[in-house]
This record gives C-alpha cells, sequence and structure tokens, in this order.
C-alpha cells in the first residue's frame, strides 16, 4: 500500500532548506575563494565555481 505523500509539508520543507542554503552560501564562497587564492588546487577551483552557480542560482531565483 502506497503512501499518499502530502504536498503540503514537502514543499515546506523545501522552502526551509532553500532558506538555510541562501544564508550560508555566500560565507561558504567568500571562506572557498580565500582558499582558493592561497592553495590552489583543481577541487578546490572546481568547488567554488559549483559555490558560484550555485549562489547565482539563489540570487536569480533560478532554484
Amino acid at each position: 500500500m502506497k503512501r499518499k505523500m502530502n504536498q503540503q509539508t514537502f514543499q515546506s520543507w523545501i522552502r526551509t532548506a532553500k532558506d538555510i542554503g541562501k544564508q550560508f552560501i555566500i560565507p561558504f564562497v567568500v571562506f572557498q575563494a580565500v582558499r582558493t587564492i592561497l592553495l590552489p588546487t583543481s577541487f578546490d577551483v572546481l568547488l567554488l565555481a559549483i559555490f558560484i552557480l550555485l549562489a547565482l542560482a539563489f540570487y536569480f531565483d533560478w532554484i
């Protein structure tokens, strides 16, 4: 028997996760940028690019 998922609860959970992500993405970008400047490895550059794209997605409401 399949349990029906409550859409209201699911959307509020996603909205909460999105709001938390908006609060933490800028400090992550700044920290990663400093780390990339001091010790530039390919992983750090890739992670910085992902964080910047995620920050842009939050800023322009793509997510």
